[in-house]
C-alpha cells in the first residue's frame, strides 16, 4: 500500500474498531471482558424456572398454619347414617368442624367430625393445641364414612366425635349421641375390658399402655391436659374397664 497513505489509515482505523468491538463488551459469552468463562458467576435460571425457597438445601419446608372452621350441618345426607329422627339433639344443634392435623405420615391434613354446637369452639382450641404440639392422628372422618358402623371406624382408627347410639354394654344414649364426646386414634388407644381384653384384633398389641407408639395417650400426658383443659374427662381414667381413646365433656 505504498504510496497510497490514505488508504493505510483507513485499513487501521477498520482494525483497532474491530479489536475493540471483540474484547471491550461485557455480558458476551457469559461474563466481562478478559476473563474466561470458567471465572465468571453462575448465570441466574429464568424467573419461573428456580426451585422455590423450600427445597433449597438446608431449609425446612414451611409448616402450615392450623386452620378450624365451624358450620352447620350442610345436608341431612351429610349425617344420613348417624343421625335420625328421635336422636336426643336435633339437627340444628350439631355443628361440622374442619380442622387442621398431622398425620402419622408427619404431614398436614384436613379432617371432619361432628359435634354438638355448644362446645364447637372449644373443641376446635384442644385440637389447635395438638396441631401445635404435634400429635398425630391416623385420620379424622366423619363416621358416616364407615355407614355409622362404630366397630369399622374403630378398625379404621378414626378420629371421630357424634354418632347417635347407645353407650357400649348399655341401651342408654353415649355421649357421643349428644356430640359431647370425641374417640381419638381407637387403635392406638383401644377399648379394653376389665379382664384385658378388647374386640380389635389389630389394636390388640396396644392393651399394653407400656408401649411408645405414636399417638398412645397416657395419663397425665399433653392430650389429657389439652382435653382437661376445657373441663372433658378421659375414658382412660376410668375403674374397670378403661375407654383410653375416649374423652368427653361429663367425663363418662
Amino acid at each position: 500500500m505504498r504510496g497510497k497513505p490514505g488508504l493505510a489509515v483507513m485499513v487501521l482505523v477498520i482494525e483497532v474498531a474491530v479489536l475493540l468491538a471483540g474484547c471491550g463488551r461485557e455480558g458476551e459469552r457469559g461474563g466481562p471482558a478478559g476473563k474466561p468463562p470458567s471465572e465468571t458467576s453462575p448465570q441466574q435460571p429464568p424467573e419461573g424456572t428456580r426451585k422455590p425457597a423450600a427445597e433449597e438445601p438446608g431449609q425446612r419446608p414451611a409448616v402450615q398454619r392450623f386452620s378450624g372452621t365451624i358450620g352447620k350441618i350442610p345436608s341431612r345426607n351429610t349425617v344420613k347414617y348417624s343421625w335420625r329422627p328421635g336422636c336426643p339433639v336435633p339437627l340444628s344443634r350439631l355443628r361440622l368442624l374442619r380442622m387442621t392435623y398431622w398425620g402419622f405420615d408427619r404431614r398436614t391434613h384436613t379432617g371432619e367430625m361432628v359435634v354438638n354446637a355448644r362446645v364447637a369452639d372449644d373443641v376446635v382450641k384442644v385440637f389447635r393445641r395438638l396441631y401445635d404440639q404435634r400429635y398425630p392422628v391416623r385420620r379424622m372422618q366423619l363416621v358416616d364414612v364407615y355407614k355409622g358402623s362404630d366397630f369399622a371406624s374403630i378398625d379404621a382408627d378414626n378420629t371421630s366425635a357424634f354418632n347417635c347410639r347407645a353407650a357400649t354394654g348399655s341401651s342408654s344414649w353415649s355421649q357421643h349421641a349428644y356430640g359431647l364426646a370425641i374417640d381419638v386414634n381407637p387403635c392406638e388407644n383401644p377399648y379394653v375390658t376389665g379382664s384385658g381384653q378388647t374386640a380389635h384384633k389389630h389394636c390388640r398389641k396396644h392393651v399394653d399402655r407400656a408401649r411408645r407408639n405414636p399417638g398412645v395417650i397416657r395419663a397425665g400426658d399433653k392430650t389429657v391436659r389439652a382435653f382437661r383443659s376445657i373441663g372433658w374427662g378421659w375414658g382412660g381414667a376410668w375403674s374397670g374397664t378403661k375407654d383410653y381413646q375416649h374423652f368427653s365433656s361429663n367425663g363418662r
